[in-house]
C-alpha cells in the first residue's frame, strides 16, 4: 500500500481545520502531519479541534505530543525538537531522516521514516535535492528504500507515480498541497 501524507505549513492559516478536513475527505490523502514548530500547545489544540473528531485518527503531530494521546491521534513524528515519544504512547511513531545512511540505521525502529530532500523543495527556497536518481535506485535495490521509507522534499501530487516507481512506500507533500492559498 502506498501512503500519501500532507504536511501543514509551519504558520497558521485561515480556515486551516476546514482545509485539513477537505484534504482528508478528497480521497487521495491518507494522513495530515500537523507541523507547527512555533506554535504553543493551545494553538495546536485549536487546530486539532477544528478538524472533525472522526478524522483525528488520520492526524500526526510533530510537537506537543500529549495532545496526540488526549485526542487519540494516529501518531507522533520525531524530529530535532522532539526526539522521543511519550512513555505511554502506543500509536504510530515516525521520524525524519536526511541521509540514506541515517535511513538505513533508523527505519526499523519506526512505523515509517521520511527521507528528504528527494527533489528540489517547493516550500523552502534553495533547499535542493540531496540525492541523485542513481543513489535512490541503489538504496531501493539494496532494500534501504522500501515500504517504510517515504519521500519528502519537492514531492507533488503529479509525482506520486514517480515516487512509487522509485521504491518508496509513501510520499509526504508540503508545498504542492498549499500552493493555491
Amino acid at each position: 500500500m502506498f501512503t500519501t501524507i500532507v504536511i501543514t505549513l509551519p504558520a497558521a492559516i485561515a480556515d486551516e481545520g476546514r482545509l485539513i478536513t477537505e484534504l482528508l475527505m478528497r480521497g487521495d490523502v491518507d494522513f495530515v502531519h500537523i507541523r507547527k514548530p512555533g506554535m504553543g500547545l493551545q494553538e495546536i489544540e485549536r487546530t486539532i479541534l477544528s478538524v472533525p473528531k472522526e478524522l483525528h485518527s488520520r492526524l500526526v503531530l510533530h510537537d506537543h505530543f500529549t495532545l496526540a494521546e488526549r485526542y487519540r491521534l494516529h501518531g507522533v513524528h520525531l524530529n530535532s525538537r522532539n526526539h522521543t515519544p511519550p512513555v505511554s504512547w502506543r500509536g504510530c511513531v515516525s521520524r525524519s531522516c536526511h541521509s540514506i545512511t541515517e535511513t538505513a540505521q533508523c527505519k526499523d525502529g519506526y512505523d515509517y521514516v521520511s527521507l528528504s530532500p528527494i527533489f528540489d523543495s517547493i516550500s523552502k527556497k534553495g533547499y535542493m535535492a540531496a540525492f541523485t536518481y542513481k543513489e535512490i535506485s541503489e538504496a531501493a535495490a539494496s532494500g534501504i528504500i522500501d515500504r517504510k521509507v517515504f519521500a519528502l522534499g519537492g514531492v507533488t501530487f503529479n509525482r506520486l507515480d514517480e515516487v512509487r516507481a522509485m521504491g518508496f512506500g509513501g510520499a509526504m507533500i508540503l508545498g504542492d498541497a498549499w500552493k493555491n492559498l
